[in-house]
C-alpha cells in the first residue's frame, strides 16, 4: 500500500518537475503597449531637445553679438533638423530590433 502511494507521489512530482523544466515563451519588451508609448515619448523628447538647444544657442549668439534674431531663427532650424535626424535614427534602431526578433523567431520555428 505504501509503495503504491509513493509511486503515485513520485509520478506527480516528476510531472511537476517536467512542467517547470519546459521553457516559457517570453514576450519581447517591444510587444508590450507601454514600450511603444515609451518610444513615442523618447522621439518627442529628442525633437524638443533639438529645438531647445538650437533656440538656446541662437538666442545666446544674438545676445552676445547684439544682432537681430537671425541666429535664433537659423539655429532653431538647425535644432529641428538635428531632432528629426535623431528621431529617424531611433526609428531605424527599433525597426532593426524588430526585424532581428522576427528573424530569431523564424529560425526557432524552422
Amino acid at each position: 500500500m505504501s509503495n503504491r502511494e509513493d509511486a503515485d507521489r513520485l509520478k506527480a512530482l516528476e510531472a511537476k518537475i517536467a512542467a517547470l523544466k519546459e521553457p516559457t515563451e517570453e514576450k519581447h519588451h517591444s510587444e508590450e503597449h507601454y514600450s511603444q508609448a515609451q518610444l513615442a515619448w523618447r522621439m518627442v523628447v529628442e525633437l524638443v531637445a533639438g529645438l531647445g538647444i538650437g533656440f538656446g544657442i541662437g538666442y545666446g549668439l544674438d545676445t552676445l553679438l547684439g544682432t537681430t534674431p537671425i541666429f535664433l531663427v537659423l539655429f532653431i532650424f538647425f535644432g529641428l533638423a538635428a531632432g528629426v535626424l535623431t528621431m529617424m535614427r531611433s526609428a531605424k534602431e527599433v525597426q532593426r530590433k524588430q526585424l532581428d526578433a522576427a528573424k530569431q523567431e523564424d529560425d526557432a520555428r524552422g
